[in-house]
């Protein structure tokens, strides 16, 4: 099967390689499935250069999510057991936690269901108790994971409030649903939120940037306000001056929402229903920006980890446009 596949830790362009190789072998619990579409997540990036949580052994191959079909032909979505990652033809998942596809969504949008929006439910209903009228602050609102927060804030009758960064991706926020949209590389993010929410601040920040973008969020929230670290995409780690979460009666929470696959997994299954249900009366849909072939792969990790995308870019191991 033809597979990419890193021997070197760097950058995706430079050390991602498309061979032939072995079809992967099931272990026990485990399924074989050949992938319709692959989603490509930040995560792809930081596994080429070795700076995930999660080190496979060289060579792997990238990708943690796919709409894939079962031997008895079923579509399913599943994160692929690394070192045989999504960006292949084939791929092995543990059997128990296969998703169903939604027959909604196309093999592309189903693809890119998951992860994106498992953090965004689990970050704003399980972690920060995000109410109907409250003010929802999205940074990076016009990128896959802000993309989703901004639609399921929007479904849970939030007001939304995106941060993008450049006239293409503002216009791409506005078009994702967001009620006020920030452009951060000419806009003073705190003044912009502090005018839409008449001084009061967010009532809930989404922030998988962290660097600047944490700072103006810890100076944007309101009282009793909840800041959800998801992800660190500016590659600056944050540290918190806790006196000011003190003097200000915030709170900041963080959400790693791989820990739940393995703390409780059953809460992941009623998390995919309820995104499943939003997507069935499209209350949701990811954004697929780009469906490139095989051959695009490396490129498509690269540009990801560049942030030089909107929304998803998806990779279609057999070139059919699904």
């Amino acid at each position: 099967m033809l597979a990419w596949r890193v021997h070197r830790n760097g950058e995706p362009a430079e050390v991602m390689r498309l061979e032939e190789t072995e079809l992967p072998v099931p272990g026990a619990g485990q399924v074989r499935l050949r992938v319709r579409a692959a989603n490509i997540n930040f995560p792809d990036a930081l596994l080429c250069r070795g700076q995930y949580q999660v080190r496979p052994p060289l060579p792997f191959t990238p990708g943690v999510e796919i709409c894939g079909e079962t031997e008895d032909g079923r579509r399913v979505i599943a994160t692929p057991q690394l070192p045989h990652g999504g960006l292949a033809e084939y791929v092995v998942a543990d059997e128990a936690a296969l998703l169903p596809a939604p027959g909604t969504l196309d093999d592309a949008e189903a693809a890119a269901l998951h992860i994106g929006y498992q953090t965004g439910w689990f970050a704003l209903h399980r972690r920060a108790a995000l109410k109907p009228g409250e003010t929802l602050l999205v940074h990076a609102a016009a990128g896959g994971v802000g993309s989703a927060a901004v639609q399921l804030g929007k479904a849970a009758g939030a007001t939304v409030i995106g941060v993008a960064g450049g006239r293409n991706k503002t216009a791409v926020a506005r078009e994702m649903g967001c009620d006020v949209v920030i452009d951060r590389r000419t806009d003073d993010i705190v003044a912009a939120v502090k005018e839409a929410t008449g001084g009061r601040g967010a009532d809930v920040v989404y922030d998988p940037v962290g660097g600047d973008a944490y700072t103006a969020s810890a100076k944007s929230v309101a009282f009793e306000g909840r800041i959800v670290v998801v992800g660190f995409a500016s590659g600056t780690i944050p540290s918190p001056a806790l006196n000011h979460a003190l003097v200000k009666n915030y709170t900041i929470m963080g959400l790693h929402w791989g820990l739940y696959n393995s703390k409780d997994p059953s809460a992941v299954a009623r998390c995919h229903e309820e995104l499943t249900a939003l997507a069935a009366r499209g209350a949701i849909r990811p954004l697929i920006s780009e469906r490139a072939e095989m051959k695009g792969g490396a490129d498509a990790v690269q540009r990801v980890a560049d942030g030089a995308t909107t929304g998803r870019v998806v990779v279609l191991p057999a070139g059919e446009l699904r």
